[in-house]
């Protein structure tokens, strides 16, 4: 097994693409380039897996990316930049799920200062070697129903078999890279790649609920815009919940007062402990029918405005 991270020696037109990022011109003596394994195509600790076009796709998203310690977001944080991405097919290896293996893997730098010479030493000793990735893909794909996981839902349960056929996650469709990461613990066996997906900024609230809702052990990120669209619809149902509260109270005690108006010899205790167990729906039911609901008449009642019902029954005037 090849370690994930490790020192990469300067090749002819490496300069060339370091510079690129540079705001000045770096000298091969200014820099240290160490090449990581981002990610491949085999079935990770959390039973998902990147379909090949995906490593294609990050494979060119990656290039120019910077390289941080535990997804910190800190701008001091940044220790490099990755200047070259390429897939590569392990030899001889397949993934759990028999297909031939294909790694993604960049290549980095950073400048060979005091500062970094912590961190270039524990590369150096294989301290540093586990890494994580930050990406968006668009398609979670499960390997039994072929449903996508974040739009539809699906009852299949990672890591479990189905007739004889694991269950796992397909990673497909990338749509954006964010940072390389060094971790303690990774996820993917080879590469370490924990991994983390954004829904895009044309999701609606619905997309978004329902990936919050399928979302597994990793979690997800928002963007700010999306964050602020989240909290300002949280405070919408808020405000929402509040008036249904109100007005289920309001639908209890008409209900409560129609029950006693209705059936007296019932114990109040008894009526408020029914009406309490009432969803809106029920209470709203059971109004409309108390409402419309006569009490039955005594059988020689004599209904008002009635002379012909008064006549017939004359014979039992007192």
């Amino acid at each position: 097994m090849k370690t994930p991270v490790e020192k990469s020696l300067i090749k002819d037109g490496d300069l060339e693409k370091i510079n690129r990022y540079a705001a000045k011109e770096l000298t091969a003596d200014e820099v240290y380039i160490f090449t990581a394994t981002l990610c491949d195509n085999d079935i990770d600790r959390d039973y998902e897996k990147f379909t090949l076009s995906a490593l294609q796709q990050l494979a060119v998203l990656f290039e120019g990316k910077t390289v941080i310690a535990d997804h910190s977001m800190k701008s001091a944080d940044q220790k490099a930049r990755i200047f070259e991405t390429f897939v590569e097919q392990q030899q001889g290896q397949k993934t759990a799920d028999g297909e031939p293996l294909y790694a993604l893997k960049g290549r980095a730098y950073m400048l060979k200062s005091e500062a970094n010479g912590a961190l270039i030493a524990d590369i150096e000793a294989g301290i540093k070697k586990e890494g994580s990735v930050s990406c968006a893909v668009a398609q979670h794909t499960c390997s039994i129903c072929g449903k996508d996981r974040r739009k539809e839902g699906c009852e299949h349960i990672p890591s479990k078999q189905y007739h004889g056929k694991l269950c796992y996650t397909v990673l497909s469709e990338a749509e954006d890279a964010y940072e390389f990461s060094f971790v303690a613990v990774p996820a993917q066996k080879q590469a370490g790649i924990t991994k983390k997906f954004t829904v895009s900024e044309d999701k609606s609230m619905k997309d978004i609920i329902q990936t919050i809702k399928t979302c597994d052990s990793n979690g997800i990120q928002l963007s700010r815009q999306q964050t602020a669209e989240l909290g300002a619809y949280l405070d919408r149902l808020e405000d929402e919940a509040s008036l249904g509260a109100a007005y289920k109270q309001e639908l209890s005690k008409a209900v409560t007062g129609l029950l006693k108006e209705k059936l007296p010899e019932l114990e109040p205790a008894l009526l408020k402990s029914v009406v309490a167990v009432m969803t809106a729906e029920e209470l709203i039911g059971f109004k409309r029918g108390l409402e419309q609901h006569e009490r039955p008449q005594p059988q020689l009642a004599i209904k008002a405005g009635n002379p012909e019902a008064a006549a017939n029954y004359s014979q039992f005037k007192i």
